[in-house]
């Protein structure tokens, strides 16, 4: 019970943290371009809209599909409010998963070492799906959205591994092994729309994909060095039962 209850507050101080420093650089960054982009929408086909939210804190595709009834939050403190308590919840998820994953490896015990397993992360669940997914604006056509879900989690699993592989190899043939887990996303081919006609100019989803980008790779930064930092704290209770076991 002492090492699940000094993860979970392992994780959700480091997820606060990110979360928080996430949606500073969405109002700065992202947000802007979201709400460039809503007004191409009304050129868009009125039967398909794929509407990208403010919360690319979540390593997914970056789309999330409504209806024209759907309810949205009204743009200012409102937004920025939902913004932030969605990366804020995002942030304690995704710290939890790196915490356990970390102290498989044996913990995160310095901010350096975090930065190392913050990379990590963000190549997992933003750099290697976005290769395929590029998130994507208002009014931008996609794919189906089943299709892109399992492409998007076969992506996560699968370079998850093969970068497990490579780090922890216990013989080289296994590093070969993980680079092919990587790789067979990409030959697979992730989903693609019909057709990439958009009212949306080229250049401003190419900001859009960029900003998502560093935003991601900063949130899992700042995760990792959060854990890397704080886990001295906890450390007697994650340490505990490898000493029960010795």
């Amino acid at each position: 019970m002492a090492v699940f209850r000094s993860a979970i507050f392992l994780a959700a101080i480091a997820g606060l943290f990110a979360g928080i420093v996430m949606t500073g650089l969405q109002a700065v960054f992202t947000v802007p371009l979201i709400l460039q982009a809503e007004t191409f929408e009304g050129a868009a086909a009125p039967t398909d809209h794929h509407h990208a939210e403010a919360t690319q804190a979540a390593p997914d595709d970056g789309n999330h599909d409504h209806g024209d009834e759907s309810w949205a939050p009204t743009d200012g403190a409102e937004r920025t409010f939902y913004t932030g308590l969605v990366n804020v919840v995002t942030g304690i998820g995704f710290a939890l998963l790196l915490v356990a994953a970390s102290e498989i490896a044996g913990g995160i015990r310095s901010w350096r070492a975090g930065l190392v397993w913050g990379f990590a992360g963000f190549a997992v669940f933003t750099l290697a799906p976005g290769l395929g997914l590029p998130p994507e604006l208002p009014a931008m056509p996609a794919a189906d959205l089943v299709a892109r879900q399992a492409w998007w989690i076969f992506t996560v699993c699968a370079t998850a591994a093969g970068l497990t592989l490579i780090a922890f190899r216990t013989a080289p043939w296994l590093a070969l092994v993980g680079v092919a887990l990587i790789i067979a996303p990409h030959v697979i081919g992730a989903p693609q729309p019909a057709s990439f006609e958009s009212p949306v100019p080229e250049s401003l989803h190419h900001s859009f994909v960029v900003a998502v980008t560093m935003t991601n790779l900063v949130f899992w930064l700042a995760m990792g060095v959060a854990v890397g930092t704080l886990r001295e704290r906890f450390a007697a209770g994650l340490e505990a039962p490898r000493h029960s076991l010795a």
